[in-house]
């Protein structure tokens, strides 16, 4: 890990600005459903406490049009995590103004304050220097904890440290451990190295595909995107999910991977979207009209099993299927199992393929799952991050 990390400052005595990703769904009562952004910074958090410092927590959560809006208050967030600290939590119920500020001044060593929504501020998604300089100036030490939007522009987590100055401004634990994954592992894989893409759109996934078709040695495609391939190769996709205008594309992406790139061979189809309905296995390039593939078939979960059992390193980002909706979950479900038994590197590119493993209850059986969906299909992008890139250097 080339950058500093929140252990390698002395925080005694010492504010420290910490930007985390407690973006968490909340219910229509504004409980948290799900805590598991907020139990991931803990232990950044804790290193933080322990030694001494005293934190500010900000984050954005929901999509607020850069006004405050109460059902996407920080507070719920503020409040799990009191509850999974067993300690009191600050919260500012603003973000820059007099509450923050003068909150933020007061706290003591051992004392956390949590900031109102970031988005609240129209200053955050403009990545403004102004906005950002007085959030630096609350502070004696910037971390940057929040993977899910390292990808991202925004004030708190580029013009934050860069107005930061001369004080330090390194990485949290979960930021340090999705580089290490997702950058170090792809940079010098173990080898064989087999990437699983699926999800719905090719359109989200086609730098991915271009840059993993030249790192590894197999790219298994599956879920809905499969059927706009099946489509380029001349295959009948019925009423499947395909994007028409990616047909070219695809065309192109098959045949730059050549036996690299491998495509499901059956196809569990259904004539209508829901449990209940008819369904049918099918070779690939065989949907009957008026019928939808809805997951890979039982040969290709079993293919791409077998591949996964070879590998020394597996990547995956994206379900096989509409893993939502049993019986269309099978696909998903014997990759899943697949990975959770190797003896591989395992890393889960966040989004649907994490709530899946999470689901499936494979989550402690695989090296990484990752906590940001876009941010780790960028990673495997081979994109740069310039919110990290700006961090002090070991």
């Amino acid at each position: 890990m080339a950058k500093k990390t929140i252990q390698d400052v002395d925080v005694k005595g010492k504010k420290v600005l910490m930007r985390v990703d407690f973006n968490v769904p909340l219910d229509d009562a504004q409980n948290v459903t799900d805590d598991r952004r907020i139990r991931m910074a803990l232990p950044s958090i804790n290193s933080v406490l322990q030694r001494g410092g005293s934190l500010i927590l900000m984050s954005h959560l929901g999509r607020p049009k850069d006004a405050p809006d109460p059902k996407y208050s920080m507070k719920p967030a503020a409040d799990k995590l009191a509850e999974l600290m067993g300690k009191e939590v600050l919260f500012a119920t603003d973000v820059v103004g007099d509450d923050a500020r003068q909150k933020a001044a007061g706290l003591g060593p051992g004392e956390v304050l949590v900031l109102e929504n970031l988005r609240f501020h129209p200053g955050e998604k403009k990545g403004d220097a102004t906005f950002a300089k007085t959030l630096a100036d609350m502070a004696d030490v910037y971390c940057n904890d929040a993977f899910g939007t390292c990808h991202r522009a925004d004030a708190s987590m580029v013009a934050v440290p860069k107005a930061m100055g001369s004080k330090p401004k390194v990485v949290g634990f979960l930021v340090a451990k999705e580089i290490q994954y997702l950058s170090d592992v792809i940079t010098s894989p173990e080898r064989p190295f087999v990437a699983i893409l699926g999800g719905a759109k090719v359109s989200d996934k086609i730098p991915v595909i271009k840059n993993l078709l030249g790192i590894c040695d197999k790219v298994l495609i599956g879920g809905a995107m499969a059927y706009t391939f099946s489509l380029a190769q001349g295959g009948k996709v019925g009423d499947s999910l395909v994007e028409k205008d990616k047909v070219e594309l695809a065309k192109e992406l098959l045949a730059a991977g050549g036996s690299k790139l491998a495509m499901p061979v059956d196809t569990h189809c259904a004539d209508a979207f829901k449990a209940d309905a008819n369904k049918q296995v099918v070779e690939t390039g065989k949907v009957p009209d008026g019928w939808q593939g809805l997951d890979i078939g039982p040969k290709t979960a079993k293919q791409f099993a077998d591949a996964v059992r070879g590998a020394k390193t597996v990547v995956w980002n994206g379900p096989m299927g509409v893993f939502e909706m049993p019986p269309f979950d099978e696909g998903t479900k014997a990759v899943a199992k697949a990975i959770a038994d190797s003896k591989a590197t395992s890393i889960i590119g966040g989004g649907d393929s994490a709530a899946a493993i999470q689901q499936l209850g494979f989550a402690d059986k695989v090296s990484h799952v990752s906590t940001g969906g876009g941010a780790s299909l960028s990673m495997l992008e081979g994109e740069k991050f310039e919110a990290v890139e700006i961090l002090d250097d070991k």
